[in-house]
């Protein structure tokens, strides 16, 4: 008896382990859902900050985010939101976004942009990204806590 009382005892705290630990299973967003369109708007509103300021980027960056530019530089939410004014790109052009949700809280963004960036030789030239966003639902507000970006040929 106490032999199946201790069988019994393991297998429940191994459910209880193992069940907080199964991750959750994912979702594509569909493009016609309300929070789909808030954060596809957001990323928007990031992939213009290299052309113009853009006054409400703060807002979508949480405090501890943490990105990892094309050059392999990590970089922070101040210097996320920075758009420098001497040298700004034109045509910032937000290309497909999917969304994927996992669970009520975390979604990941999967996208690509473009502009048309001043070189150091005075030509003008196309810059294409493939990026990769984490974002967070805390509070009842979506924010990104990570991005990874890297330059790719444009089509």
């Amino acid at each position: 008896m106490k032999t199946l009382a201790r069988v019994v005892g393991v297998v429940t705290l191994i459910g209880w382990v193992a069940i907080p630990a199964m991750g959750q299973k994912g979702r594509w967003g569909s493009p016609d859902e309300p929070t789909v369109k808030a954060i596809i708007a957001m990323e928007k509103m990031w992939a213009n900050g290299n052309c113009s300021p853009q006054p409400g980027l703060k807002d979508i960056f949480a405090e501890e985010f943490q990105g990892t530019a094309t050059n392999g530089i990590h970089y922070d939410k101040a210097q996320a939101i920075e758009t420098d004014m001497n040298a700004l790109d034109r045509n910032c052009q937000l290309g497909e976004v999917k969304i994927q949700f996992f669970g009520d809280s975390v979604a990941v963004a999967y996208g690509n942009e473009s502009s048309l960036r001043m070189g150091k030789d005075g030509k003008e030239w196309k810059r294409c990204l493939t990026w990769t966003d984490t974002w967070l639902k805390r509070n009842g507000k979506w924010q990104i806590i990570a991005a990874q970006d890297t330059v790719v040929a444009c089509k």
